[in-house]
């Protein structure tokens, strides 16, 4: 079987599609990833096969220009999953105006999709996976006539926007039905000679690794898979073989938000020793510019630029973070408990969700202090909270790995294709 993976140029939203090429491979299929110019050294570095398509897109550019600054927290990124009042159908279509201009159609430039249809006509893959915002993904397994399917990262707040949308649309008179993402792929597939359909939004079923308890109950045909972290080519630091002394405390901002905390929040020396005036271990990533910072270094505080995480939290007692994907699934992978600072795309629903399970802390980012981040980790540190994120790792390690999926993908794949036709 031919398998094309492709994933917009970012490499958070590419690491989590890697486990599942990888055995993919490992079982005899042939495996090549699509995305833009600049993510091609992280996935030949990933040791997958890279077809480079289309331009490098410029959605920090573009938002640069509209906000004066590279914003993660742009309005067309908040779901409605993270909403405290409900959903009405001006905020959806709002929403949705907003994110087809100024993501999806940023990151899924023409010149991308261009090149993905080329390329997938010229190929002929079997099946397509897609992460759930690189749509181009979608459009060239329709124009092609594959198999296709998303393969989630984090828990699908898309599929249940989507769902949502589409509920409040129905509601409205004929004339006010307005449907932005269909408008936008329509006439991107009409350039190919071929249609549009639901499927294009959601692919014909989704691969999750996000433990059954925290998905969004979308309807949609869903396989759950394990969660298997991969943080790219690593070298274990030698300091790590030694267990702590004191409870270590892992500090991540994250690869997507290094400012995740903003200047009206507080700041990354107060962070740092709000968490260093505790009996603990604290190892805090921070990059050049945010150590620069630091007034000092507190002596039970080390500070690194880099070091992998599903090296480092196995030994830790908690994470503090901002909720990025990556982290808040590898400290579930590992029964790490979790103090959580959301600051973009689906944060607030993850930290809520993971707060209700008693397997971590939400701290909103308003009311972000001293006093409270250190209240949090002694929270963190409590044997019911420990037990607690037992028990969501378990849930985890249920789920079938990427290796015992590979089977069902090749059946599911060989299902559609009795009945596809190109377009």
């Amino acid at each position: 079987m031919r398998v094309l993976l492709t994933s917009f140029a970012h490499t958070t939203h590419f690491q989590p599609l890697v486990p599942l090429a990888w055995a993919l491979r490992a079982a005899g299929h042939e495996v090549r990833v699509a995305s833009q110019p600049a993510l091609t050294d992280v996935i030949t570095g990933s040791g997958l096969i890279a077809v480079a398509v289309g331009r490098d897109h410029e959605i920090a550019a573009v938002r640069e220009r509209m906000a004066g600054e590279p914003r993660l927290n742009h309005p067309a990124t908040v779901f409605p999953t993270s909403l405290t009042e409900p959903l009405t159908w001006e905020h959806a279509l709002g929403i949705d105006t907003l994110a087809v201009p100024y993501y999806y159609a940023l990151v899924n430039n023409d010149s991308m999709i261009d090149d993905l249809v080329a390329f997938a006509r010229a190929w002929q893959p079997d099946l397509v996976l897609w992460e759930p915002t690189t749509y181009a993904g979608a459009i060239a397994a329709r124009v092609c006539g594959a198999a296709h399917a998303r393969l989630m990262w984090s828990p699908d707040v898309v599929g249940d926007a989507r769902v949502r949308f589409l509920d409040l649309l129905a509601r409205q008179p004929a004339e006010h039905r307005e449907d932005p993402l269909a408008e936008w792929l329509t006439w991107t597939l009409r350039r190919f000679g071929s249609t549009f359909d639901e499927e294009v939004v959601t692919g014909q079923w989704t691969i999750d690794p996000t433990p059954p308890s925290l998905r969004p109950p979308t309807g949609l045909p869903t396989l759950g898979m394990r969660y298997v972290p991969y943080n790219g080519p690593s070298v274990v630091p030698p300091w790590l073989h030694e267990p702590p002394a004191r409870p270590r405390i892992c500090l991540t901002l994250g690869i997507s938000a290094r400012e995740g905390l903003g200047p009206d929040r507080v700041s990354v020396p107060e962070l740092v020793e709000a968490i260093a005036t505790l009996d603990v271990e604290v190892v805090a990533t921070l990059d050049a510019t945010q150590r620069a910072r630091l007034p000092a270094v507190p002596a039970n505080v080390r500070v690194e630029e880099f070091v992998p995480l599903q090296v480092l939290l196995p030994s830790c007692a908690a994470v503090i973070h901002h909720n990025g994907a990556g982290t808040y699934a590898t400290a579930m992978s590992y029964g790490v408990p979790q103090i959580i600072v959301p600051d973009i795309w689906d944060g607030v629903y993850k930290a809520k969700a993971i707060a209700e399970l008693g397997a971590g802390v939400h701290v909103d980012s308003a009311e972000l202090t001293v006093d409270v981040i250190r209240k949090a980790c002694l929270r963190a540190l409590e044997p019911e909270m420990k037990e607690a994120a037992r028990r969501l790792r378990e849930e985890m390690l249920r789920e079938p790995s990427p290796a015992e999926l590979v089977g069902e993908l090749v059946r599911l794949a060989d299902e559609h294709a009795r009945t596809r036709t190109p377009g």
